[in-house]
Formats: structure tokens, C-alpha cells, sequence
């Protein structure tokens, strides 16, 4: 499903593939991935790397990006909240984007699209100032100090996130560990963000949608965190 990952790459994700499939999930990868699939980011579609046109993909709306949507609950409950906007879905996480899929089919949501890959392949071929908002909910900590480079939280993911949002554009991000905190308010504002709010449990934002990685923190004891910043 994925394209072969580029050598020197280090990934800020974990597995792409997890537990056997159930039947519908498998369909619905077989009968939806192709329709909701955003087009053009394969190097065998795009060998030449254009550019995306943002007008055109997102019909004149807003644009707004997921990164990493985990099982898509958050994702989907966007997309029919603010129908006037049109979202990007990046997940590499094959039991996700099937899960993904299962809601949109249920939701019957039409203003979004996925990329079933590393969001740095969307970077590559976004223009400037494209993105209005941005979320990044409960990413893989990396718990271990040596692993904290793959974090997305650090200068060369934050570069190009920042390249591609616009002035004035919201950068979420929700976690559960207090060192990806942290980071998260070390390393943001040197790229280009300044920080508008921090709140614990009970602060979200008012159309968040709790996602399973979420309610697994709560159920185990760890508070959620959940940061907002400005492009600047």
C-alpha cells in the first residue's frame, strides 16, 4: 500500500502493520482506499514530483492535515464538523487507514482524503503557505532518550510542517507524555510558531474528539496535555 521508504530516511512512526485484518476491513481497503486516496504523491504517479494544486484538491476551502490519525475517529468526527473545509489524512498504519475508512463509509463523509503513507511525502510536493490548520494527536513517543530524534517534534519535521502552513494557521498537538511536552515547547517555536495555549485534562479544544489513544492513557492513569500554536 505504501511506496518503498527513501533511503536516509528515519521514520517518527513505528509498525505499519498490526493484527490480522477482519473481512470488512480488507474491503474496505479493496473497494474505498482507491476512491478516498490522494492522488499524484506515488513516484509511480508522479515520477516527475509536481507540485499538488491545494485549490483544486480541496475545491477553494480551507485545507487542513492530519498527522498520524491513528484510528481515524478524530479525523472523521472533523470532517463532519466543519464540512467547510477539507481535510488530508496522512497515517502509515495499514489497521488504521482500514479502521479509517470504516467510519468514512459509515459517516458517509466526502470532504477529506488519505495519504496511507509518511507524511513527508505529502511535504515534498506541498507548496509554501497552503495549510490552515494542523493537528498532531497522541504521535509515538519514542520513549527512550536515544530515539528522540525520530520524534516529529524536532527541527526537520518542523521545518517543512512550518514551510507549508500559512501565516496565521493553528498547530495542534494532544499527548499524554510530559516529555513530549516538553519537547513539543522547546522545539516548536524555533521554527516559526509561537505558543497561544497550554491545558491539561478538561482544557480541549472545544471540537475535540477524544481518540482510543487518549481514552488507553486515561484508562492507565496518565493526563493528556494539549498544546496550541500560531504560524507565524
Amino acid at each position: 500500500m505504501n511506496d518503498e521508504p527513501q533511503p536516509g530516511r528515519r521514520n517518527f512512526y513505528g509498525r505499519v502493520h498490526g493484527k490480522t485484518l477482519r473481512a470488512s476491513q480488507k474491503q474496505y481497503l479493496a473497494e474505498d482506499l482507491g476512491r478516498i486516496r490522494l492522488a499524484g504523491i506515488s513516484r509511480t504517479e508522479n515520477p516527475g514530483r509536481a507540485r499538488l494544486d491545494p485549490a483544486a484538491l480541496s475545491g477553494g476551502r480551507p485545507l487542513w492535515l492530519e498527522v498520524g490519525f491513528g484510528g481515524g475517529e478524530h479525523l472523521a468526527h472533523m470532517a463532519q464538523r466543519h464540512p467547510g473545509v477539507f481535510l488530508i489524512g496522512c497515517e502509515p498504519f495499514v489497521n488504521g487507514v482500514a479502521m479509517l475508512l470504516g467510519k468514512i463509509r459509515q459517516a458517509g463523509a466526502a470532504n477529506l482524503c488519505i495519504h496511507p503513507g509518511d507524511v513527508r511525502d505529502l511535504f515534498d510536493l506541498l507548496p509554501d503557505a497552503c495549510l490552515s490548520k494542523c493537528f498532531l494527536n497522541y504521535p509515538d513517543p519514542w520513549p527512550k532518550a536515544r530515539h528522540h530524534r525520530r520524534r516529529f517534534v524536532t527541527p526537520g519535521y518542523l521545518a517543512e510542517l512550518a514551510r507549508v502552513m500559512k501565516p496565521g494557521a493553528e498547530f495542534r498537538v494532544a499527548t499524554d507524555i510530559p516529555d513530549y511536552v516538553r519537547q513539543t515547547l522547546e522545539e516548536v517555536p524555533r521554527t516559526g510558531f509561537a505558543l497561544m495555549s497550554q491545558a491539561g485534562e478538561g482544557g480541549a479544544w472545544e471540537d475535540w474528539h477524544s481518540t482510543r489513544y487518549e481514552q488507553k492513557a486515561l484508562r492507565e492513569g496518565r493526563a493528556p496535555h494539549y498544546l496550541t500554536f500560531r504560524r507565524l
